[in-house]
Formats: C-alpha cells, sequence, structure tokens
C-alpha cells in the first residue's frame, strides 16, 4: 500500500477537472509530499502523468480497483518544478470545421478515450487515446498538416507537445475541442 500525505476525491469528474483540481492541490502541499488522487475518469492516467512530465512533478504510479483509478504524485522540489507551458500553434474548431469542409489534405487526430470517441467523434478522425500516442505515433503521417482534438482542449495540448518532441513540425491544438463542436458528428453506437 502506498502512503500519501493527502488524498483528492475526483470520482465522477471528466477531463480537464482532475487535472485542475490536482494542481490546485499540489500547490498547497510542502515539497517531497505524495498527493492520492481518487478518479474514475480512464483518461485521467494518461493526463496525470503527462502533467507530472511536464510540470517536473513526480508521476509514482497508480493503482487500479476496478473502476477506480488511485494515482499517486510526489510534489518536487523548488529547483525541479518546470514551468508549465502550453503548446503554440492552435485552431478554433470554427476554423478547423472550414478546413475540413474545404477538403484541405490533413489528419485530425482525436486522443480522447475509446468510449468517448466511439459516443462522438468528428467523421474521418483517427482515435489514438493519450496513453498509447507515444508507442502509435508511426501510425501517422509525419507530411500531412496534423489536428489534435480532446474534449477539452488539455490532453490534446499534451499529445501535441509530445509529438512535436518526437519530430513532428506540422501539429496544431484545436480549441476548444468536442465540448463545444457544432459540426457534423460521426457515432459507433447504436442511439445518438
Amino acid at each position: 500500500m502506498i502512503k500519501s500525505d493527502q488524498t483528492l476525491d475526483c470520482t465522477g469528474l471528466t477531463c480537464p477537472m482532475p487535472i485542475v483540481r490536482t494542481k490546485k492541490a499540489i500547490e498547497s502541499m510542502q515539497a517531497g509530499r505524495v498527493l492520492e488522487i481518487i478518479a474514475t475518469d480512464k483518461g485521467s492516467l494518461a493526463d496525470m502523468q503527462s502533467w507530472a512530465k511536464n510540470t517536473g512533478h513526480q508521476y509514482v504510479g497508480t493503482i487500479e480497483e476496478g473502476e477506480v483509478l488511485k494515482h499517486y504524485l510526489r510534489k518536487a522540489g523548488q529547483h525541479e518544478v518546470k514551468g508549465e507551458t502550453i503548446f503554440p500553434h492552435t485552431i478554433s474548431n470554427e476554423a478547423l470545421q472550414d478546413k475540413l469542409t474545404a477538403n484541405e489534405d490533413l489528419k485530425l487526430l482525436d486522443v480522447r478515450e475509446p468510449a468517448e470517441y466511439a459516443f462522438q467523434h468528428i467523421p474521418g478522425a483517427l482515435s489514438i487515446p493519450l496513453g498509447d500516442l507515444a508507442e502509435r505515433c508511426t501510425e501517422l503521417n509525419r507530411d500531412l498538416p496534423l489536428y489534435v482534438i480532446c474534449r477539452t482542449g488539455n490532453r490534446s495540448d499534451l499529445a501535441c507537445r509530445l509529438l512535436a518532441e518526437k519530430g513532428f513540425a506540422h501539429v496544431t491544438n484545436v480549441l476548444p475541442g468536442m465540448s463545444g463542436w457544432t459540426g457534423a458528428i460521426d457515432s459507433e453506437t447504436d442511439f445518438k
């Protein structure tokens, strides 16, 4: 059993709220202390790992207990903390919709979890969850402009940074993402 110094309950919350609450909770902690985050959003695993990597805090691990994920983060010391960056290349939902309507040669990458994608996604979007992206980025064409979408722009921001680190030069984050999408959608479910 992992000993934590503080517990944060994020059950029932979806992206970006587990990360938003984690940021706030970890700010009030002393360096070296461990925060346990209890979540039910399966996407929170990749979110916690990426956020910790990008801020300098240590991702200790995650324990799965049925539908519940218990994430453990260790607060970094002052000399370890990195300033959180935001991916500089963004596009609005409306501008992306214009590009899709004009049939521009591009690839749309949806980094949400498979269940989110199945219920509602933009036609033609490729589904690669953020947690799988590092291993599956070889499936992407480096020559095409790549637009990355999630629910609110947070996971897609992390995905854009990861892709840029892997040498993808034409990557753009779609904001605000599916939470504000008004264009055409597809569904892989029996109901809409």
